[in-house]
């Protein structure tokens, strides 16, 4: 009957968990098309996915003690975390309320809020808003923080502060901050009631984390019998060249560089113009400069000498379409090709085009127009701050922006007419001129916002940043070199050929790659004030580190480390170079301000390269195992392939939960289903198989193994970009 019960149990715990994984794929897949509301209700709230859920949980139980594993136990404590967690979450399901209460400064109290079923919820006690405020990041009107001053009427008054990642708690009732009204004199507050369920549930969290390290010191775990040096990996979370063609004028090199210098309101930040001239030019004509000019040049060309620039073919038409509406054979126009006999060009086919994609490329040809308008026009250029005594914050007004009626006349002066004076010195080529204006605009913004500006030392980061950081070169040298040493080490080994000193080249050139990164990666973290792991472009710098820091770790122990680390490193690059058209370093929303945050997303990370390492050493047994007789080296790979896993595993898991908890922190709730956070719960489900290989025997097989590593790859791509570009939800910028 125990023999029955064990396999019985087995079977219906792995049968149940396949069916879950393909529920949640199904309603990933079914949310892009129905919405959330639908798949909330007829997928996550359905009955059959709850009691799924609840089946495994009691399955795995029985299985688990079926096969005493209670006398192991880490292992067992690992295991019952999990059960813990799932009647965390099931008790938040059953009894857990959530809703949202909104308050005014001019009303009385208010005894109950709104539940998310739109049923209201009497309160044992009364709030009100004293006080609504926006905090702002220094020398900016970019919001920061917002924070409500509520009090509370329970017998006596109680005052409380509710702020972004900042909760009130009253008698087992949570407060967030969700939202405020326009006017600044009302707030919304997000109301969560779940004593017992979050506390089951932290519970499991942290006897998930306390056996997940103990785990590696356990004696008879099958990671300790392989190695156990791995464990530091737990601890890292913390153009043309000539150009023959005469070019339009522009202000000299070095002219240009000091108008650069000027502090200008972008991107909801104070940077250097030079960050502005450089993501223009990028998004004008695709590089960070054009032909021998540098993005300053560029940038104080079409403000200075526009009638010059109008004719020079330097804006990017990536669109045959496009091009074929401007009437232009390159990939290059010229402004005067944009204006037809009957006007603007892109507008009237605009108007009369009805494919989606087509009208998507003429909107992207239309919007770098209206950035040289922009700046030609002097919008853009917001450089002049004037302090705001309503907000409290400095507003950075540009040449015509209309100023405040209070402001001081030889304030007004200065904004109205210095830039037409340095218009005057570059037009009769007095650029020492030109220099000492440039000069006194940036003493007026010293005197007007001081300490609002940012430092000496993250402006000067910010330049070198601007100057040092070439990814796209970086990332075709680590790709050449990875993808080249791995079929030159596949080679070797197929021919039976001994280490090649190739190979301790490339490991020596790891050392300045991974400084040039980790340079670029600093510089970023000074320029934004906090860690930068704050999108998609920061995180593949992470990647890229990790990447080479697992070569220079594991050189001695895996021959294939270096190519290995220099190929995820070059792709990490490639992807982050993508995006680099648009790498604008902004403020965090308040909501990301968090130390959880950063802790999340570099362990996460982490784990997907460890992941990719994994699926690149299946590639290589497979084509070891098709040369013929490669047992061992095949062995040796599998054998590497499972350190790894192990800690790969438990970083996934360590995001997914340390990201629950900062969830929980700033909104409410731990796990809202957005399909990230159902695919990294995919991905964590169908890697963690292959860590039961006494329970599915299959993983036994060093090929089953390998095959298992590069199919099981794909739910890492899924989870990273294929949610990002395609399935979308909260977590798509990530």
């Amino acid at each position: 009957m125990t023999n029955k019960l064990l396999k019985i149990s087995k079977q219906t715990t792995i049968i149940t968990i396949s069916l879950l994984i393909i529920i949640m794929v199904s309603a990933t897949i079914a949310e892009k098309t129905y919405g959330t509301p639908f798949v909330s209700q007829h997928f996550y709230s359905n009955p059959i996915f709850i009691a799924l859920w609840f089946v495994a949980a009691i399955s795995g139980t029985v299985y688990i003690l079926e096969r005493k594993l209670n006398k192991r136990t880490i292992t067992f404590c690992m295991h019952a975390s999990f059960i813990i967690i799932l009647s965390g979450a099931f008790i938040t399901h059953i009894f857990g309320l959530q809703g949202s209460i909104h308050l005014r400064m001019d009303e009385n109290p208010k005894q109950s809020f709104r539940t998310s079923d739109e049923t209201e919820h009497e309160l044992p006690f009364c709030i009100s808003l004293k006080e609504f405020r926006t905090e702002y990041y220094s020398g900016t009107s970019t919001p920061m923080d917002y924070v409500s001053t509520i009090s509370i009427h329970d017998g006596s008054d109680t005052e409380g502060t509710v702020s972004m990642n900042r909760i009130f708690k009253h008698r087992g009732y949570r407060f967030y901050q969700s939202g405020y009204d326009a006017d600044g004199k009302g707030s919304t507050l997000y109301v969560s009631h779940d004593p017992i369920g979050i506390a089951v549930t932290y519970t499991g969290y942290l006897l998930l984390f306390l056996s997940m390290i103990l785990f590696f010191f356990e004696k008879k775990s099958a990671f300790k019998k392989r190695i156990s040096a791995v464990f530091i990996l737990l601890i890292i979370p913390f153009a043309s060249l000539f150009a023959e063609n005469k070019l339009p004028p522009t202000l000299p090199a070095g002219t240009a560089e000091i108008f650069g210098n000027i502090r200008v309101n972008y991107n909801g930040r104070i940077a250097p113009l030079q960050t502005l001239a450089i993501d223009f030019t990028k998004k004008i004509y695709g590089e960070k400069s054009y032909e021998d000019l540098s993005a300053e040049q560029v940038l104080t060309g079409c403000f200075f000498y526009y009638d010059y620039w109008k004719e020079e073919p330097f804006i990017r038409i990536k669109s045959k379409y496009v091009q074929k509406v401007l009437g232009v054979e390159s990939k290059y126009a010229k402004l005067t090709d944009f204006i037809g006999t009957d006007g603007f060009k892109i507008d009237n086919k605009l108007k009369t085009e009805k494919d989606r994609k087509r009208i998507r490329e003429l909107e992207e040809a239309a919007e770098k127009i209206s950035l040289i308008s922009s700046l030609c026009t002097g919008n853009l250029l917001k450089i002049y701050p004037v302090f705001d005594n309503e907000k409290g914050a400095y507003t950075w007004y540009s040449i015509p922006d209309n100023l405040p009626s209070d402001i001081e006349r030889d304030k007004w002066l200065f904004i109205r007419y210095s830039m037409n004076y340095i218009a005057e010195k570059v037009a009769m080529k007095d650029f020492d001129g030109t220099e000492k204006l440039t000069d006194k605009i940036i003493k007026f913004q010293e005197k007007e916002a001081g300490n609002s500006l940012p430092s000496n030392t993250e402006f000067k980061a910010e330049r070198i940043y601007n100057s040092f950081a070439n990814l796209k070169l970086l990332a075709m040298f680590c790709l050449t070199i990875g993808i080249f040493g791995y079929i030159f080490q596949i080679y070797n080994v197929v021919k039976g050929k001994g280490k090649s000193g190739t190979n301790r080249y490339m490991y020596i050139l790891l050392f300045p790659t991974l400084i040039y990164v980790s340079v670029i990666i600093a510089l970023r973290w000074i320029i934004s004030g906090h860690i930068p792991v704050s999108n998609g472009f920061e995180t593949m710098l992470i990647m890229s580190v990790v990447s080479i820091l697992f070569s220079i770790i594991f050189y001695r122990r895996m021959n294939n480390s270096v190519s290995v680390g220099y190929m995820i490193s070059g792709l990490a690059l490639l992807v982050a170079m993508m995006g680099d058209s648009n790498p604008a370093i902004t403020p965090l929303m308040p909501v990301l301000s968090s130390p959880l945050l950063s802790i999340h997303v570099m362990s996460i990370m982490i784990s997907y390269s460890l992941f990719a390492i994994m699926m690149l050493n299946g590639i290589s047994a497979e084509i070891l195992h098709r040369s013929g007789n490669r047992s061992n080296e095949v062995c040796n790979l599998e054998n590497n392939s499972r350190i790894i896993l192990y800690p790969a595993v438990f970083l996934l898991v360590f995001g997914i939960f340390i990201g629950a908890i900062w969830a929980n922190v700033s909104w409410g709730r731990y796990w809202g289903w957005d399909p990230k956070e159902v695919w990294a719960l995919i991905t964590m489900l169908i890697y963690s198989s292959a860590l039961h290989t006494e329970s599915i025997r299959f993983f036994k097989s060093p090929m089953f193994f390998h095959r298992f590593c590069i199919l099981a790859f794909i739910s890492v791509l899924i989870t990273y970009f294929g949610v990002n570009f395609i399935l979308g939800g909260m977590h798509s910028y990530a």
